[in-house]
């Protein structure tokens, strides 16, 4: 699994001009599921995500996690983070996991960051056309690979 996280001190996800998920200060994650991912990779990077220290202390360094400031997270479902560019100028997605599976995995990483003490956690809508707008704090953004070759 993949996942792009991005400190935000808000997110939103609209669908059809209807807004269906918002947040305040906290992560906005957008996941991808790769072929060979299954329930243990979700509660690996749920976990992971939780114990990232990524948010500012009094002192103003990166030494607080997202359960320490008891802030939100905005799960969206990404497959596009498996493009592969290496061949011309369209990218493939054949990296990316079948849809009933990514859709498992991804709500599992939700219910995950929900069971380890993160009070909100909102989601988008799988497989829809989504419109997500954020306001990324910092800027500050963390690529999270699961896969072992390329630990993040």
């Amino acid at each position: 699994m993949r996942a792009l996280l991005q400190r935000v001190s808000r997110a939103s996800v609209r669908v059809a001009d209807e807004t269906i998920a918002s947040i305040g200060p906290g992560l906005l994650v957008l996941v991808g599921v790769g072929h060979g991912d299954d329930e243990a990779t979700a509660a690996n990077l749920a976990r992971r995500i939780t114990e990232l220290r990524i948010f500012a202390d009094p002192e103003g360094r990166t030494n607080r996690s997202i359960l320490d400031i008891h802030g939100a997270a905005l799960v969206v479902s990404q497959f596009t983070l498996y493009a592969d560019t290496s061949r011309g100028r369209r990218p493939g997605f054949t990296n990316a996991g079948d849809p009933q599976l990514a859709e498992r995995l991804y709500q599992l990483v939700a219910a995950g960051l929900r069971e380890a003490g993160v009070a909100d956690v909102q989601t988008g809508s799988f497989g829809a056309e989504m419109a997500v707008e954020l306001v990324n704090d910092g800027p500050f953004t963390i690529w999270l690979d699961t896969d072992a070759g390329s630990r993040g």
